[in-house]
């Protein structure tokens, strides 16, 4: 198993005060002999859907040397955590967690093209607060 990331226990308390309860930690995914780690499962009930919304998120610290290497590293790991939730979790959408203090990466052109390209999706998070501070469809 994969060790977690600096942020893991700041995200997991930041989604569940936003209402969301853990249904993984971390959340396995299986492609043949294969197996991958996101870091968490999460599920909402919605009063309007009766199976409610299902995620999973990958946690990312962006605290090493280069954010562009960081994002590199993370946008690889997100398209194939990605590729293969389409096959075999369909209506499980995948989040990127992002540090508000990295955040600043996707608001300019090359993240934007990024989110675009690649629909990214992401949570931005306060680590200190432990709170969710934005959603990026």
């Amino acid at each position: 198993m994969p060790a977690k990331d600096v942020y893991h226990d700041a995200v997991r308390n930041a989604l569940v005060k936003d209402g969301w309860t853990i249904t993984d930690d971390p959340f396995r995914l299986v492609w043949g002999k294969r197996d991958f780690y996101v870091d968490l499962g999460a599920e909402r009930m919605v009063a309007a859907e009766k199976a409610g919304q299902r995620i999973a998120v990958e946690v990312k610290s962006f605290l090493g040397a280069s954010q562009m290497h960081d994002l590199e590293l993370a946008l690889g790991q997100f398209l194939l955590y990605r590729s293969i939730l389409e096959e075999q979790d369909p209506d499980r959408r995948l989040f990127l967690a992002i540090p508000v203090e990295a955040a600043e990466i996707f608001e300019e052109p090359v993240g934007q093209f990024l989110i675009s390209t690649h629909m990214i999706q992401a949570v931005i998070f306060d680590p200190d607060k432990e709170e969710i501070l934005r959603w990026i469809p």
